[in-house]
């Protein structure tokens, strides 16, 4: 089938919480687009997970039964704070795992994302489960969290190690920012008073095909250039640590784990009139995949929506779909 289409109904998240759409007409509004499959928070979006009521799986039945959507991923995220006073123990982060593998499967899915920073050490124990359903665990390489950090590193030498069909990873294009998004640069300086100078140093460094994250990674977490331009910690430090979650890599970063991707985010923070993303050059990406016989979904995940200012309008709805336009007249090109 080669490279397809997807959204994350992550993206559409205030649609659903101020109850605007309920999940049924969330996906039928996503295959409205042309998608050819959807992504789901069950956390978010199925009560009671990962251990539903029939009468929840009945209901989730009945949409897909009557959407047909592809099922693209399972978002997931292992909760280790669900007690006050304690951390789940390893065993009781494996058995929630495995519940989680057997919710997937009830569900229809067949790829598990593992939320960046799950330890690599839940693998092995959980394996033997995955393979039962058929659910594949990925880990996700998000910006901030990519290629060459440590805990990440440690996920991807324990797949190596362990070679399953069913283990693997989803990269998310936040590792691929060329640009910081706008809609986050505008958003600080409007509501925190950031530093405009503090802006335009970060997008300075991206411009010079750097970026923040990695200057503070390769010097013990230092940054003395960046730190001259905090004049107020109140004002700049949350731009200043956000900018350490998107990173400007070459895609060349996939080169060695290739065989290992089982689903892509596609992440959204804007979308310009001239059809494009402000932030990442998408078609790159795509070629890639192309180049690489890539089987799987490249899903819309938006998050451009917790930019917007209070009491403004929240343009998921047509961020979406001008980004699924951007994304299957990119797969034609390359997949014909």
């Amino acid at each position: 089938m080669g490279i397809k289409s997807s959204v994350s109904l992550y993206s559409l998240q205030y649609q659903y919480l101020r109850g605007n759409m309920d999940l049924e007409q969330i996906v039928d509004y996503v295959m409205g687009l042309g998608a050819d499959g959807i992504e789901l928070l069950p956390d978010q979006m199925l009560k009671g997970t990962p251990t539903p009521s029939e009468e929840t799986y009945a209901a989730w039945d009945k949409i897909i039964e009557k959407h047909h959507p592809g099922l693209a991923c399972d978002d997931i995220f292992l909760n280790t704070n669900l007690y006050s006073n304690r951390t789940l123990t390893k065993r009781e982060c494996v058995d929630l795992i495995k519940k989680e593998i057997v919710m997937a499967h009830r569900l229809g899915f067949k790829v598990i994302r593992l939320v960046s920073m799950v330890p690599a050490w839940i693998l092995e124990p959980c394996l033997e489960t995955a393979e039962k359903y058929g659910v594949s665990l990925c880990i996700e390489i998000h910006g901030g969290l990519g290629f060459g950090v440590p805990k990440t590193e440690e996920f991807l030498e324990e797949m190596i190690r362990l070679d399953s069909p069913y283990i693997g990873i989803v990269p998310d294009t936040s590792i691929f920012c060329r640009r910081p998004p706008r809609v986050v640069d505008e958003y600080c300086m409007d509501i925190y008073g950031t530093n405009p100078d503090l802006v335009k140093y970060v997008n300075d460094v991206f411009a010079s095909g750097k970026d923040t994250f990695h200057i503070r990674l390769e010097n013990n977490g230092q940054n003395p250039e960046m730190d001259k331009y905090i004049k107020d910690p109140a004002k700049d430090m949350f731009y200043a640590s956000n900018c350490d979650g998107y990173e400007n890599v070459p895609v060349s970063v996939m080169e060695p784990f290739a065989k290992y991707i089982q689903h892509f985010h596609f992440k959204l923070y804007e979308m310009t009139e001239e059809g494009l993303e402000y932030s990442m050059n998408y078609e790159e990406v795509i070629k890639f995949l192309h180049e690489h016989n890539y089987n799987g979904y490249v899903s819309t995940e938006y998050e451009g929506n917790r930019w917007v200012k209070p009491g403004g309008y929240i343009p998921e709805k047509e961020q979406v779909a001008a980004h699924q336009k951007l994304i299957q007249s990119l797969i034609k090109k390359y997949e014909g």
